[in-house]
């Protein structure tokens, strides 16, 4: 489990993941308790939408996700709070009506931009290690500023959660602190958008609570037990998505199913009358760990994946090659594309097929490449172009090739990564042409 841990953190973009991911799904999961209990939980599910939308329009302008789609969900959350309040139209179908609205217009406008590619995919079902760390950076102030402003104001939420007349009888300004809630769920739809996809964003507000409620009664503990489930359910996601290549989004979503299974187990056991359950809920967090960890351990690695760690520890020392790995390949083209100057300069290595990419019937560019996940399907490319002086080798070959990278522009002014060619080395053995990540 050591081994598994260092091999995760060598990857820049794997750190970054999991700690802006751990800040996101705390703070979800503080909000998530006052929306299941004001009966408010498919807020997430609407206001999600509605940032898919936003999130359309930003790709259709070329501008940043999410300095566009804030605002836009924020705005969203406000009318929706005032619908639900002032109108004929209940909550329930304030949402639907919202949220299949911004669906709609998200649809139209990136049918009518980009087309459903791989970017858009990343919206609808999650793509956390796709974070750019201008991205990561605001999403971690955004979210310590969730975090304290629910400390900050615990009180008053706990009471505007629980007796809202009440809080009105007394003066309070339970307005103020309903917008306050719905401005904090926009905030953390926006972010955890990244995470786990616009259909999938709102489990990660209301599993944790509701997993919570089977066995805490009180308010406070609520909080707390659902603070725990969040983050422990997104690290054990994120191993099993590491370990097994699956989804990260769905990943989370089915540790926290797992986790509600135990708990309401708990539960169905305490009510039976045995005592000796009391601390059952710390019971059930260890059980997942269990699971997590036995998961991790079990099986063979495929050869690929077994010569990652010896390819790292060879190179621990030296600051000069980046090893593009097979059991992250996708990823870390990802994170040199859209963070290219922490790469800038720097000497890659990748494994892969040697290609031409056809940019019409006459004009060709050297590639190397895996087959990798086109939108909801593994249908497309990844890898680099190359710039080489001396002679390619043959159509098919499988290839190691080194060389500095840049970002060149092609033909259509598209920016593209390529590898200036140091070297060249077929080998005999082949990876595996298609990686799912």
């Amino acid at each position: 489990m050591v081994e598994l841990v260092r091999e995760i953190i060598s990857y820049p973009f794997m750190v970054r993941a999991i700690i802006v991911g751990t800040v996101v799904a705390l703070a979800a999961s503080l909000l998530g308790v006052s929306l299941v209990l004001k009966r408010y939980s498919m807020i997430g599910d609407g206001l999600s939408h509605v940032g898919f939308g936003a999130l359309a329009i930003a790709t259709a302008m070329n501008a940043a996700p999410l300095k566009v789609a804030i605002p836009i969900v924020v705005f969203a959350a406000f009318i929706l709070l005032r619908i639900s309040e002032s109108s004929k139209i209940k909550g329930d179908a304030a949402i639907a009506l919202i949220s299949t609205g911004s669906l709609a217009v998200g649809v139209v406008i990136v049918s009518m931009t980009t087309g459903m590619n791989t970017d858009v995919c990343n919206y609808l079902f999650g793509s956390i290690l796709g974070l750019t760390e201008s991205d990561a950076a605001l999403s971690m102030r955004i979210s310590v500023v969730i975090i304290g402003l629910f400390i900050l104001c615990y009180n008053r939420i706990f009471l505007v959660t629980f007796d809202e007349m009440f809080a009105r009888a007394t003066g309070m300004k339970f307005q103020l602190y309903n917008m306050l809630i719905a401005l904090l769920t926009a905030l953390i739809i926006v972010l955890g958008m990244r995470m786990m996809g616009s259909l999938l964003i709102s489990s990660l507000i209301v599993f944790p609570a509701l997993t919570s409620m089977r066995v805490c009664k009180r308010f406070k503990s609520v909080i707390i037990h659902s603070a725990i489930i969040s983050v422990i359910c997104f690290l054990a996601g994120m191993i099993i998505s590491y370990v097994y290549a699956t989804p990260t989004g769905a990943s989370i979503v089915i540790c926290n199913i797992i986790m509600f299974l135990i708990y309401w187990m708990i539960r169905l056991i305490k009510s039976m009358g045995i005592a000796s359950l009391k601390k059952g809920a710390t019971a059930g967090v260890a059980i997942l760990c269990v699971i997590t960890l036995v998961g991790c351990g079990g099986g063979e690695r495929s050869s690929g994946e077994a010569g990652a760690s010896d390819t790292r520890a060879a190179n621990a020392g030296s600051t000069e090659i980046i090893e593009i790995q097979e059991k992250m390949f996708i990823s870390q083209i990802n994170d040199i594309y859209f963070n290219f100057d922490n790469y800038a300069e720097k000497q890659i290595a990748v494994e892969g097929m040697y290609g031409l990419f056809y940019w019409d019937m006459e004009t060709t560019s050297p590639i190397v490449f895996r087959n990798g996940p086109g939108c909801c399907a593994n249908d497309g490319w990844a890898g680099f172009f190359l710039h080489y002086d001396g002679e390619y080798p043959e159509l098919g070959d499988w290839i190691r090739v080194s060389g500095t990278v840049e970002m060149a522009l092609n033909q259509d002014d598209y920016q593209m990564l390529q590898l200036n060619v140091l070297s060249f080395e077929k080998k005999e053995v082949r990876g595996a042409e298609t990686v799912v990540q």
